[in-house]
């Protein structure tokens, strides 16, 4: 469906879709003027982009092409945050207050598998594996469209009452084994603290409507933790299996038991939780029962207490699972990303900005990814949103999901985020100051 779809739409995203009529204030009529004037260079940054995707903490080209245009509009640019972020500063003609605004850069090694005229036919080395390089969970699109925001501002900087701070954020996806990235070296770098940042937002495109937006208050991403284990057996003749333990006949009780955690164990009424085994590694010959079997995971939740609970029963039954059969185990569990929390103040005080610059606007569930953003929300309120970027000819419901090979975005949904993302920036700006 996408194949057949993909070259139809890009005949037609150049073109600013009909925005609903609105009775605007003079910063909303603004807004929407000047992003009509830049869609052509957002939708020309997303295609360079996804055509040349790069690595987390190997964003050199994206970081640059960036840099090179926050100067252009005037503004104060620091690079080589966190490895190769970026971060450019905004200062408004009048006082005020300031804000942030961000998106990720970084790509997947995934090989794209959608027929773009601009498709990504880049490889290189990841953990020491040939892999290729895709912009599969859409960071493309949110580069593109903070380069639009940027520009859409800059050009009301006279107006602005504050300052707005712009940061492009490598390595969302991780850092390679062995290095440091993301949000949380950009916090400890700095990026918030000059000016000190009051809030920020950020956006994410994923399955759903082009140019639809939800939000959640409170817990709207799961925390993620890596989840290793090893079991141990005692390797023998794959004919005389008696003679040994096997670990990869304990690996399979293991998964099982894991997947009763959740189902049998944790009260689901109370927040999600998931446990997922990604990978398993043992032996290297079919008539050989191995040592030993690795298995590596993630686990996503949304409370603290249920987290430590969780965590406890995981070690339990996999040792428990282990020793039944003579085995045994050993498991780390190491946290990741914090629950993504929405404060619940600033999203009832944007609700609104997003219902005028959206398609449309809802209140959403909770979704089981998780986001380095997080750690941005830990340290000033934040608001962390969603939009669709599936065409209206797809069902959402048949629409490949974030880090697949084919994931799609609808360009038609472009003009809507750069909407969005200057829209939070001025409203938060224009606000009453309440004073205590």
């Amino acid at each position: 469906m996408i194949r057949r779809l993909s070259l139809a739409l890009l005949t037609a995203v150049t073109v600013v879709p009909t925005l609903p009529a609105q009775s605007p204030s003079a910063f909303e009529a603004e807004i929407r003027k000047r992003t009509q004037a830049v869609l052509p260079q957002v939708v020309a940054w997303r295609r360079d982009l996804h055509e040349h995707p790069e690595l987390g903490n190997r964003e050199t080209r994206t970081a640059a092409l960036v840099a090179a245009h926050l100067r252009s509009l005037g503004m104060e640019v620091r690079t080589g945050v966190a490895t190769t972020g970026v971060v450019g500063v905004l200062r408004g003609g009048k006082p005020g207050p300031a804000v942030a605004l961000r998106a990720d850069m970084d790509a997947l090694p995934v090989t794209e598998e959608v027929d773009l005229p601009f498709r990504s036919r880049v490889r290189t080395e990841y953990n020491g594996q040939q892999v290729g390089v895709m912009h599969a969970c859409g960071h493309d699109n949110h580069t593109a469209m903070l380069l639009g925001a940027a520009t859409v501002l800059a050009g009301m900087k006279a107006q602005l009452p504050g300052t707005v701070t712009f940061l492009f954020q490598p390595a969302e996806e991780g850092p390679p084994t062995g290095e440091t990235g993301g949000a949380k070296v950009m916090l400890e770098q700095g990026a918030l603290d000059n000016p000190k940042v009051e809030a920020v937002f950020g956006l994410h495109v994923r399955p759903g409507r082009a140019g639809e937006v939800g939000y959640k208050a409170d817990g709207a991403m799961a925390s993620s933790d890596q989840l290793d284990i090893v079991i141990r057996g005692r390797q023998t003749h794959g004919a005389v299996p008696w003679a040994g333990i096997d670990p990869i006949v304990v690996t399979a009780q293991v998964v099982n038991a894991l997947q009763a955690i959740v189902s049998r164990q944790t009260n689901l009424a109370q927040a999600p939780a998931v446990i997922t085994i990604g990978s398993m590694h043992g032996g290297v010959r079919r008539n050989i029962i191995p040592d030993s079997v690795v298995l590596s995971g993630t686990i996503r939740m949304f409370d603290a207490a249920m987290q430590a609970e969780i965590h406890e029963r995981i070690k339990r039954t996999v040792t428990g699972v282990a020793g039944a059969w003579g085995a045994t185990a050993s498991v780390r569990i190491a946290p990741q990303t914090p629950v993504l929390v929405n404060e619940p103040a600033l999203t009832a005080r944007m609700a609104p900005t997003l219902a005028r610059y959206a398609r449309r606007a809802f209140a959403d569930i909770a979704w089981t990814p998780s986001e380095d953003f997080a750690f941005f929300g830990q340290k000033v309120p934040s608001l962390f949103v969603f939009m669709g970027v599936t065409p209206d000819s797809v069902r959402v419901e048949d629409a490949a999901p974030n880090h697949s090979p084919r994931f799609f975005a609808d360009e038609s949904a472009l003009p809507y985020g750069v909407q969005v993302m200057a829209g939070l920036a001025v409203d938060f700006l224009t606000a009453p100051r309440v004073t205590p």
